[in-house]
């Protein structure tokens, strides 16, 4: 019995008899046919989801979403209502689909009829679903950061690499705004001389709300949203709001996230690395210091500096000073990128206001600079993030993001934070991925587990 089969049946034995909808997967009706619709999973219907996961997933006519998952039944049945409108109104019909609801996830990876699930949980709950969910046989499109541990990170990457599993890191900026990739592929052809420094800007949460024990409302299995973190009393500024979908106060929250380190690091990060050429590597060393706040003793990160080093000879420094911007100096120019719109042609040059907030560079020929057939050529953008994610699921190419690019990049956010709190120059080996000599530091890339939650529990 191989581990996907045998974690279908121990999933079957704890979920007892479940009815499914009558909507034939794609793996039934075969990749080519023209009826054929990609049946997605929602795992989350938090902020994230609402805001950006489903609407932008529903925009593709390849897929379907036919179930939603949620801890919180409130949001479950809003996810529920919203996807069911969206079809109401797509098709002209209120009864065209009738969103499956799932309190539990594994529940929802029994059903043979979806194809792929989108998971957009808080952070904490980030790995274990994508996990089960590659080996019980579905894509994967999972909300950045990966993962708030490196050694839970590693396993993600290891699985879906055995699994064949595409699965798509939420770094939509890579698909979204051109520019970044304009930017990188003219630092990895030379067009600023040899690269040395990047610095790389994004902000530090300032402190959130305060913690105060509340009942724990009947629509929220509190015990399940907590999952491996520590037992904790439930406050509604620690989760989320009870009413509306504004920011959670759980991102403030070490217990549940690292902070903007990864929040926004693992979206800089990423940007920076393909113009690095870093991606699939670490640094070989790494410095940090942060602002905690000593009142709350849970809270994450406020402002902050980081310096990395690497085998090519490159040092990022990051920080949470303003704008967001991306620096790369080389030994003949540099390059700045921004945030927002941007196109450059040879009747629309880049010394232009409008391209000037989202690219500039110590001399405008450089941005109206040609990228030839034979030079360095990066991952052509031909879609949204979550419709190459789709166009990947029936080609089984890898997607934009990858699970090895993206669990690089959350290495290094996680190994930030880790320094953040560790004085002194810290040495990392990128092939290992581990910190030398350093045990204090080694005992950070993990966290204990609370049972029966977290992947060390999951039958593999």
């Amino acid at each position: 019995m191989n581990r996907r089969t045998f974690l279908k049946n121990a999933l079957a034995t704890s979920a007892g008899t479940l009815a499914f909808p009558a909507i034939l997967p794609s793996s039934v009706l075969g990749k080519n046919t023209p009826n054929d619709k990609i049946n997605i999973g929602q795992i989350g219907c938090g902020r994230i989801a609402r805001g950006h996961d489903i609407p932008e997933t529903l925009n593709h006519d390849v897929a379907r979403i036919i179930a939603v998952c949620d801890v919180d039944k409130k949001r479950m049945k809003d996810g529920k209502n919203l996807v069911e409108q969206f079809y109401a109104e797509k098709k002209g019909s209120k009864n065209y689909m009738d969103v499956e609801m799932y309190e539990d996830y594994r529940k929802l990876l029994l059903n043979p009829d979806i194809d792929a699930v989108i998971i957009s949980t808080p952070d904490h709950w980030h790995v274990q679903p994508a996990i089960e969910a590659s080996l019980a046989g579905k894509d994967v499109y999972l909300q950045k950061p990966v993962s708030l541990t490196v050694a839970e990170s590693q396993l993600l990457r290891d699985v879906v690499k055995e699994q064949g599993t595409i699965l798509q890191v939420g770094t939509q900026v890579r698909s979204t705004s051109k520019q970044f990739k304009y930017a990188a592929e003219l630092v990895r052809n030379g067009r600023i001389g040899t690269l040395h420094t990047v610095i790389v800007n994004f902000p530090a949460d300032d402190p959130g709300p305060e913690i105060t024990r509340m009942p724990i409302p009947r629509h929220l299995n509190f015990d399940k949203w907590l999952g491996s973190t520590p037992e904790m009393p439930y406050s509604e500024s620690a989760v989320h709001p009870n009413d509306g979908y504004g920011r959670p106060g759980w991102l403030w929250q070490e217990q549940f996230g690292a902070g903007m380190i990864t929040g926004w690091g693992q979206h800089q990060f990423d940007l920076a690395a393909w113009g690095m050429g870093t991606e699939y590597t670490g640094p070989t060393s790494i410095e940090a210091m942060a602002r905690f706040y000593k009142n709350r003793p849970r809270h994450v990160h406020g402002d902050f500096m980081v310096k990395t080093q690497y085998k090519n000879g490159v040092t990022m420094y990051a920080n949470s000073r303003s704008p967001v911007v991306i620096r790369y100096e080389g030994s003949e120019g540099w390059i700045e990128v921004f945030r927002g719109d941007y196109s450059v042609t040879k009747d629309n040059p880049a010394t232009s206001e409008t391209n000037r907030k989202v690219l500039n560079a110590s001399d405008p020929k450089i941005l109206t600079s040609e990228i030839k057939e034979d030079e360095i050529r990066l991952y052509p953008i031909t879609n949204e993030h979550h419709g190459n994610w789709l166009d990947c699921i029936r080609s089984r190419k890898q997607p934009m993001s990858p699970i090895e690019v993206g669990h690089h990049i959350c290495t290094l956010c996680l190994i930030s934070h880790i320094a953040m709190k560790i004085p002194g120059r810290l040495e990392w080996d990128p092939d290992k991925e581990r910190f030398v000599n350093n045990d204090s530091a080694n005992s950070m890339l993990s966290r204990p587990q609370r049972h029966p939650y977290g992947t060390n529990y999951i039958d593999m």
